[in-house]
């Protein structure tokens, strides 16, 4: 087999610093989401402008957004995929920063925000508000998976793709969410090696280790990284390697007392987050062309179904190349992602098909 083009993508999830004593941490999923809707109100500034709607009636549009996005996203995460979890501990519900956000919900809670918003704010039709403000919606999508990217999160299954990516930062997290006291740091060296098998190509590391002053000396570094790291990393499922430790001997570096490395096997996959970013700019980037288009920006709707459409056509789609978000997706023939999707892009169908033509545009 030809080894394909690899990646390692070793990308910590944000900055830690502090000021005044105060820990703190720049999270860069929180700076990409946030950028995302920075454009967005850009690009309906100039929606607003061309429409002679008031400026201050933007600024309330982009609070409801902001507030329905938010909520919307993670009351899909909580009730679509891990009700169970959440039910057992509902006050966990309110930890946003410790992940769990689903699009859907997003997407459900947007729409009900714009009829309110339309129906308090610019008095106008709830599909002559969701034609323009979805557009900005496809571009914050695009944003929200470079986040995902950036965090390691979401991505593929296991595969020899084009853009294969060993994403490194997950194995680092697991090993120091339960050994933070014994490690220092941990860097993943790429070598210039491979596992091949049958229908697979595994790029080979170094893991290296920096051990704290509690792991003193090589027997303690060996018992932790063998009876405890290895096992740790190693799982029944395909779905949760990415990187597993194949070397039978820890590399002592004796110039260094703390420091050690040992071979390991990187598990490639397909980084569908960047395969959806850039779809969700091309469709951000359909919509606005076509919202220029006086006939298409006439028949109220239109946008509205063509992104339901393209949106969650392209995430039924990709769901395939998905590795399950939760277990209770297991043996499923179709996802909870797309079983969602599916209900939307009928209603996409339905909102382009008979999509009326106004007469007069105001």
């Amino acid at each position: 087999m030809n080894h394909l083009l690899s990646v390692t993508w070793d990308f910590q999830r944000g900055i830690d610093f502090s000021i005044f004593d105060f820990d703190l941490s720049l999270r860069y999923y929180s700076l990409l989401f946030a950028l995302g809707f920075v454009l967005g109100y850009l690009y309906m500034k100039g929606v607003y402008k061309k429409e002679g709607i008031a400026q201050e009636k933007l600024d309330t549009l982009l609070t409801y957004t902001v507030i329905a996005t938010i909520i919307g996203a993670r009351l899909g995460h909580v009730f679509f995929y891990q009700w169970d979890v959440y039910a057992a501990d509902p006050i966990s519900i309110l930890y946003v920063w410790e992940g769990g956000l689903a699009s859907h919900g997003a997407a459900i809670a947007i729409i009900i925000a714009m009829i309110l918003y339309a129906r308090k704010v610019v008095k106008r039709s709830p599909l002559w508000v969701l034609d323009r403000v979805v557009i900005t919606v496809a571009l914050a999508g695009c944003f929200i998976r470079l986040g995902n990217f950036a965090n390691s999160e979401i991505y593929g299954d296991i595969s020899n793709s084009a853009w294969e990516t060993v994403f490194t930062d997950p194995v680092r997290q697991r090993i120091l969410f339960n050994y933070e006291n014994q490690i220092d740091e941990i860097d993943f060296l790429e070598l210039e090696e491979y596992d091949i098998t049958e229908d697979m190509t595994y790029p080979l590391y170094d893991i290296q280790f920096t051990f704290s002053d509690k792991v003193a000396n090589r027997e303690k570094a060996e018992a932790l990284v063998f009876d405890s790291f290895k096992p740790l990393l190693e799982r029944s499922k395909k779905e949760d390697l990415n990187m597993v430790i194949t070397g039978t001997d820890l590399v002592w570096d004796e110039s260094k007392a703390m420091q050690a490395k040992v071979r390991a096997r990187g598990y490639p996959r397909s980084p569908t987050q960047i395969y959806e970013a850039l779809a969700y700019l091309a469709i951000f980037f359909i919509l606005a062309r076509l919202y220029l288009v006086a006939d298409v920006r006439q028949r109220q709707g239109m946008l509205f179904g063509l992104f339901l459409i393209l949106v969650f056509g392209f995430r039924f789609a990709i769901e395939f190349i998905k590795e399950n978000q939760v277990s209770a997706e297991e043996g499923r023939s179709y996802n909870i992602g797309q079983t969602l999707s599916i209900p939307l892009v009928l209603a996409g169908l339905y909102f382009s098909i008979f999509a009326k033509k106004l007469k007069n545009e105001k």
